[in-house]
This record gives C-alpha cells, structure tokens and sequence, in this order.
C-alpha cells in the first residue's frame, strides 16, 4: 500500500508539473503573440517610407533629366529655332538687362548669324547670348559683359575684347585671331578647336583651369603663352 501511494504521488506531481509547464507556455504564448502582431503592424508603416523614398529619387533623376544632359566636349547642344523677328540682330546694340550675371531674360538674345563687322558694342550686355555663326571681325566690345555667350563658330578676328567679363562662354570652333583681351576677365569659358593666332592676353585675368585649356591650343604661341601664363 506504501508503495502504491508513493506511485499515487508521483504521478499527482508529474501531472502537475505538466500543468503548470502548459500554463506557463500558454502565458508566454498569449504574451508572445502581441509582439509578433506589433511587428506584423509596424511593416505596412514601413512600405510608405520605401515609396516616398523611391518617389523622391524619382523626382531627382527627372529634375536632372529635365535640366539637360551633363556638359562635356563632345555634348551635342539642342538650340531653338532662329528668331523670326527681323530686328533681331539689333538687339544687340540693347542687350540683356535682365538677370545680367546668370543669363536669365524674359527672351533669348539671338544674334545667330548676324553681321557686326566693325560695329561698336561696347559696354552692351550679351548675357545668354547666341552667337553661332556670327561674325565681329573688328568689332569693339570694350567692356561687354558676355556670361554664357555660346559663340561656337562665330569670327571674332580682330575683335577688341578690352575690359570685357568673358564668363563661361563658349568659343568652340570660333576664331579669335588678333582679337584683344586686355585686362579682360576669362572664366569658365571653353577653346575647342579656336584659332588663337595672334590674340592678346595682356594684363588679362584669367581662371586657373581656363589658362590649362588656353596652354593646351596648339595656334597658341610665342609672346601670347607667356601673357596667359603658359609653362612651357
């Protein structure tokens, strides 16, 4: 009888024990569970973050597609139509008033392939100007201030740059033989293939990498490398 007590007892004890280990991972269970729904509930506010993140990149990549492909020498360069307004070559003898320095206008100043051979446009402001195929053999542009000119292919020969601000213009293809820049300021302006024979740079304030890409036109030469401030 002894015997079979203690077995009577053991048994009530492991049954007990058993309970109370399934007591203990219900609770654990039932406490559990609200944080797996906490997680499960906090990754939809997640998703949100990751669309607002991909729409901002979106948005910046189209900003930057919109502003136009990224600068380099070889970049093709997409110009309007020409202006039909027959006086638009007179314009030039105005020029901009508006956003002087940055080339901003409430209208493009288009001197495309207009003639100023020996005229006077000294002191003009020809900001944003476009001047591809144009040609100032001679012209005095004392003092003109041209931020962002893009003068590709224009004929500057003999052209009297004295005083002038010559800010990022472009005078790729353009010829500059004899012209003068005396005491000019040249900054961010770029010499692809511009004939140089002849041009003076004397006393002229030019950008560092400016006087690289002068140094490297091979039409470049003699007395007018020292004044730029060639090396070699």
């Amino acid at each position: 009888r002894a015997t079979a007590a203690k077995r009577v007892n053991a048994r009530t004890h492991t049954l007990a024990t058993m309970a109370l280990c399934m007591s203990t991972s219900a609770s654990v269970a039932k406490v559990a569970r609200p944080a797996v729904r906490a997680s499960a509930e906090e990754k939809p506010a997640s998703v949100p973050r990751r669309v607002t993140n991909a729409l901002a990149a979106a948005a910046l990549s189209a900003s930057v597609a919109l502003a136009g492909p990224v600068s380099s020498a070889n970049a093709e360069i997409r110009l309007p139509p020409l202006d039909p307004d027959p006086e638009r070559c007179e314009r030039a003898f105005v020029g901009n008033t508006i956003g002087q320095a940055n080339a901003v206008s409430d209208r493009i100043l288009d001197l495309r392939q207009c003639n100023y051979v020996d005229k006077d446009l000294s002191t003009k402001t020809l900001s944003g100007a476009l001047m591809v195929d144009s040609t100032f053999k001679g012209a005095n542009m004392t003092e003109v201030v041209m931020s962002k000119a893009y003068a590709v292919n224009a004929d500057f020969t003999g052209a009297n740059f004295t005083n002038a601000v010559v800010d990022r213009v472009t005078f790729d293809g353009a010829n500059l033989s004899n012209a003068n820049f005396f005491n000019a300021v040249i900054t961010g302006a770029t010499f692809d293939g511009t004939n140089l024979a002849g041009a003076q740079f004397e006393e002229a304030l030019i950008g560092k990498e400016d006087v690289k890409k002068l140094c490297e036109n091979p039409t470049l030469e003699d007395e007018t490398r020292f004044q730029v401030g060639c090396r070699n």
